[in-house]
């Protein structure tokens, strides 16, 4: 068995790189070659954090595992995020541990890329423009994976700290070389982008239906709870609307649920999963008028897609630590 530390994940699975191995999972999902037990949630008796369990099953590449991550409530520029974890990754003929893999990173890198994959499918062809609602880790992740589907031409930032969202604008300048710009308010934000992403940790809804525009595209990430929300019903109900896994969006995505339970939608709503999309069995954009949104929550089976690409790569270059549990 293999331990893969940061360094090496971020080293070997590129987001550009990572957007393939989606591709391939959110196939296996809706061809319905998972097992997907919806996440769990546990909390830490006296103590401001909760352990979420994800186990789960892959078809192809034939592996199964689990996701521990632990989330904790920690300062904006705390080194350990607010995310820490592994994957544990199994093999599914022998029944073997493959390799432990450091889950933070693995994460942030599936995530974006998921949103670029839902991006490049559902995005017009010819978008340039590109909103980033929120400053944390997830929303510069979300810059990078934009520019692998897209020739984005400018970045406009939004977040609820002017002082932090400026830092955030200069870097994202720096690392790109693309024009950035910040804006006071979101509807001024998101008024000129063809593509916008959500990458906060709010709780209620930052972005208004009132103010999309025809033929924009927007990923949905930073809420993962049925109770919380960054876009409101008349966004929702605005859109045509994609899930990454249907059972899990009628499980915890709070954008649609309180939607559907205000009567504002029914649940056919979801037009269907991406994975469903690439394999043409659910209709994707059809004019540069629509709205689309991608919900994403994450599932097993993208952490486990990504940590074989992430254990494969190790193996051929003999890079990790390998142990045998066995000795």
């Amino acid at each position: 068995m293999r331990i893969i530390t940061r360094s090496d994940v971020e080293r070997l699975l590129p987001v550009a790189a990572c957007v393939d191995v989606m591709r391939g999972a959110m196939q296996e999902t809706s061809r319905a070659n998972v097992t997907l037990p919806i996440r769990q949630f546990i909390p830490i008796p006296e103590a401001a954090g909760k352990l979420a369990v994800m186990p789960g099953t892959l078809g192809a590449p034939a592996c199964f595992g689990i996701k521990l991550v632990c989330k904790y409530d920690r300062p904006h520029d705390d080194p350990l995020g607010t995310h820490v974890g592994m994957v544990v990754l199994f093999d599914s003929d022998k029944g073997i541990p493959l390799a432990m893999i450091e889950g933070s990173s693995l994460t942030a890198i599936r995530t974006s890329a998921a949103s670029a994959l839902a991006t490049d499918i559902l995005a017009r062809k010819n978008a340039t423009r590109v909103t980033i609602i929120g400053n944390g880790e997830q929303a510069m992740r979300h810059v990078h994976a934009m520019r692998a589907v897209r020739e984005v031409d400018h970045f406009t930032v939004w977040g609820r700290d002017p002082a932090r969202t400026e830092a955030f604008a200069v870097k994202v300048a720096q690392d790109t070389g693309v024009d950035t710009a910040t804006a006071s308010y979101v509807d001024a934000a998101v008024s000129e982008a063809d593509i916008i992403c959500t990458t906060t940790s709010a709780k209620q809804p930052i972005l208004f239906g009132k103010h999309l525009k025809p033929g924009q595209h927007i990923n949905l990430v930073g809420a993962a709870i049925p109770t919380a929300a960054e876009a409101d019903d008349e966004a929702v109900a605005r859109s045509r609307f994609y899930v990454d896994y249907h059972d899990a969006a009628m499980a915890a995505a709070g954008e649609l649920l309180g939607a559907i339970s205000r009567g504002v939608i029914k649940e056919d709503h979801i037009v269907g999963e991406i994975g469903n999309v690439i394999d043409g069995a659910a209709p994707g954009r059809s004019n540069d008028n629509e709205i689309t949104i991608y919900k994403s929550l994450g599932v097993a089976s993208q952490d486990l897609a990504a940590a074989h690409a992430i254990w494969e790569m190790a193996e051929a270059e003999n890079s990790g630590a390998s142990i045998d549990l066995l000795d």
